[in-house]
């Protein structure tokens, strides 16, 4: 596994997101960037590619969240996904969900644990 630290939990708001590009070295995972959301204490991880036609999620960098900070929103077909777990709950693919990235928080931050192969 490839360990890539991210970012203090702190530098995260709280409903929020944030993304990142996926390091040259992950490309097999045929994504440039992955994001992390945080709710409370909770961290979750996913690559930035909605399921629906695999383009990039976000609005604005780093902002991945409908403006009530609930769910995470395509901002090409607004499609919401639950942010604990990526399920699609409304949209053109309702039913599918994102991809998952493993994370880890140690010490405070934030580490993705990116296959180092592919699968």
């Amino acid at each position: 596994m490839m360990r890539i630290d991210l970012c203090a939990v702190s530098e995260l708001a709280d409903p929020g997101s944030r993304g990142f590009a996926v390091p040259a070295e992950a490309a097999h995972l045929e994504v440039e960037s992955l994001f992390i959301v945080r709710r409370e204490d909770a961290v979750h991880g996913y690559l930035n590619r909605c399921p629906h036609i695999g383009s990039p999620l976000e609005w604005q960098p780093h902002e991945f969240l409908d403006p009530e900070g609930c769910f995470i929103q395509c901002a090409m077909h607004g499609a919401l996904f639950r942010m604990e777990d990526g399920f699609c709950v409304s949209g053109p693919c309702a039913g599918d969900s994102l991809a998952p990235v493993a994370l880890e928080v140690i010490d405070g931050r934030v580490i993705a644990l990116l296959p180092d192969q592919p699968s």
